[in-house]
Formats: C-alpha cells, structure tokens, sequence
C-alpha cells in the first residue's frame, strides 16, 4: 500500500473520530427520546435490524416509528459506549463499518434491566455529515438486575420480552460460524 499524505491521514483521523461521536450520539438521543434526532443520525435509506430479528425496519420513517414504539415500553435509559473500532473504506471516502461494544441501564414495563449491546454498522458521510446507514443489534443478555448473578452464564439471558430467549453472543460459543466476522477488524488500522 502506499504511504498516505499528511492530509489523507489527518482527514482519516476526523472521519474516525466523526463517527466515534456518532456512536457515543447514538445513545444520548436514544436516552433523551430525541425524535429528530434520530433523523439527523440515520441516512434516509437506512435500515435498522436486531440480529433476533425483533428489529427490522427500513427506511428513515420505519426506523422513527421501530423507536418510538421501543420507548413506549421503555422508562428512563442511560446507554454506555465503551468502544469503537471503525473501518475506513478504501475504495470509498465516504463509506465506513464499525463496531460498537456498550451496555445499557433500562426501566423496560417498570423492571429495571441491564443489556449488554453490540452494534455492528455502516456509515456514510452524507452532505459533509457521517450517519448510519445499517445497523444491527445483538445482545449477550437483558436482564432484570435482581437476575444478574444467575443469568449472566444462561444461554437464554434475554427476558427483554416477558420470555427466555437466547443471546446472540458470544458467537464462538453459540453458532457454526465461530467468530470468523472479525477478521477485517484485526488488519483495518491503515
């Protein structure tokens, strides 16, 4: 590969960095029910998906209604970032994909819960302004707080729905893939 310009790695530092923010933005629009929000942090045309398939909304206007209808059931939350790997798109400026690893503190029908959230994305800069274009949430466990202790190693650990299903991750032990899907994000530092 060849050596980057000083310019070419200082507008990749703002481009990480941009999208960085938009993670962390993520979740103090999704706290403060932030409907507009919403619209200024997702593409028109982008698509909003859970990896249990609960979520699968297309488009700006899918997507407002899939949260709205989300805080209904949901009292007050506090979402947590606690980081950010992101793959700048070599062929394309103003393409990115990320991964995201955070939890959050929620009141879901009166019970308070804590999640723990992965979010693997695609980003596009649109006019100057980085947005998600497709997001995918999975979870290791959402859980009522009373049940932490005994849940957390409990395959089925998410009771987000009055119910026992299974967690998402961690992948290597749950599915056939194995963890595969992380090999682009050892060699991306370029």
């Amino acid at each position: 590969m060849a050596e980057r310009s000083l310019d070419e790695r200082i507008r990749r530092l703002e481009d990480r960095a941009a999208i960085q923010e938009l993670g962390i933005l993520y979740g103090f629009v999704m706290d403060e029910r932030d409907g507009d929000g919403i619209r200024e942090i997702f593409c028109e045309d982008a698509t909003l998906r859970s990896q249990d398939g609960v979520f699968k909304a297309n488009g700006i206007e899918e997507i407002v209604e899939t949260y709205l209808g989300r805080f209904a059931a949901l009292g007050p939350t506090n979402h947590f970032s606690h980081g950010h790997v992101v793959i700048l798109d070599d062929t394309d400026p103003d393409r990115a994909t990320g991964l995201i690893a955070s939890h959050a503190e929620v009141s879901r029908n009166g019970v308070a819960m804590q999640v723990a959230l992965r979010y693997k994305d695609t980003y596009r800069r649109v006019d100057g302004r980085w947005r998600f274009a497709d997001r995918l949430m999975s979870y290791m466990y959402y859980l009522p707080f009373t049940e932490l202790s005994e849940g957390l190693g409990d395959r089925n650990s998410v009771r987000a729905y009055g119910d026992h299903r299974p967690s998402d991750w961690p992948e290597v032990l749950y599915a056939e893939t194995g963890n595969a899907w992380l090999a682009p994000y050892y060699t991306s530092r370029g």
